[in-house]
């Protein structure tokens, strides 16, 4: 006997004593009234809580899992297992491990939350196969707007706006709020305080020039937000900066490609946003859009008297001759 759980979107078991009889592990039968009616994000945290205990193979098969909702929705044991490198008794060791009878059990989530999103792909894959034979370089072409609207997909797909309106508010009230991005993050983070120092006068972009993260978070305080930006590989600079960060009490906001990302464990909020790319450089594109909403949820959340702050910073700068506004003329 089956009954539909209209808060969580899937079919769960009424009768878990049936079940728990089935299963010859007594962990198991503890576990699976609990398990049966997980949502994809109760069996991430899930993970993540386990995750510091598990053996080498099992952290592969679950930081897979974690970086590839969807994937583990629609593909086959043996293609995840490959996929991930890992055998495919280690997927069933993980779904156990976690609270399941087995493993189709532990993707039962992951495959609603899919059936009940709304999609488009016919199009898109119709749209993809024409840009490809646009020309001798329009499979690349095409690779290259398959991943971008994936990535961008993916992260709106798994993004709560209930965490970025409460970072947001975090950042608004914050005595000082210090964003740090080392190499090709050093530009989504020099951008978004670009743009933010425009109506906010609390950020702080790191490092100085000549000096390290942590020279300066070593000022960090219990009123204080530290935003942090890294991808794989991870900089050991910006670890040590979060560390540092949770020592002395400050709030901490992780923007990275991995739940199980070294930054991720010890911060406040994480924000995963995917990275994949046909080129051999991580895509700073979902990074990016991220954190223009982030920005846009800051302004959402701040004093109305924000607006007249980024006008007088337009205005300051049109009466300083800063922009060209008349067509362009000269000869």
């Amino acid at each position: 006997m089956f009954g539909i759980d209209k808060n969580k979107w899937y079919i769960c078991s009424v009768n878990l004593e049936t079940e728990k009889n089935v299963l010859s592990t007594p962990r198991l039968s503890g576990c699976l009234e609990r398990a049966c009616c997980m949502t994809v994000e109760e069996v991430r945290n899930k993970i993540l809580a386990e995750f510091p205990a598990m053996s080498p193979q099992l952290r592969r098969a679950a930081q897979y899992v974690l970086d590839n909702p969807n994937g583990v929705a629609v593909s086959s044991i043996r293609k995840l297992s490959e996929a991930a490198g890992i055998k495919p008794n280690t997927l069933v060791r993980l779904a156990r491990i976690l609270g399941f009878a087995g493993f189709e059990e532990f993707r039962q989530p992951f495959r609603d939350s899919v059936t009940g999103a709304v999609d488009s792909f016919p199009d898109r894959a119709r749209w993809l196969q024409a840009l490809a034979k646009f020309n001798s370089h329009g499979q690349l072409y095409s690779q290259m707007a398959a991943a971008s609207l994936a990535n961008i997909e993916q992260l709106f797909s798994n993004t709560s706006t209930d965490q970025l309106r409460a970072v947001a508010k975090r950042i608004v009230k914050a005595r000082n709020t210090m964003i740090v991005g080392l190499g090709s993050c050093y530009a989504l983070a020099y951008s978004f305080w670009y743009v933010g120092r425009m109506a906010l006068d609390n950020l702080v972009l790191l490092p100085n020039h000549g000096s390290l993260p942590v020279d300066d978070v070593a000022r960090i305080g219990k009123q204080d937000v530290l935003i942090v930006i890294s991808f794989n590989p991870y900089r050991t600079e910006v670890i040590q900066s979060v560390q540092l960060a949770k020592r002395q009490g400050a709030t901490v906001v992780a923007i990275t490609d991995s739940q199980a990302a070294p930054i991720a464990f010890q911060a406040d909020y994480v924000f995963v946003s995917p990275t994949r790319t046909p080129q051999f450089f991580p895509s700073t594109q979902a990074p990016s859009a991220l954190l223009e909403t982030l920005l846009a949820f800051i302004i959402g959340e701040s004093d109305p008297k924000v607006i007249d702050r980024i006008n007088s910073f337009h205005r300051r700068r049109q009466d300083m001759g800063a922009y060209r506004e008349e067509p362009f003329l000269d000869s």
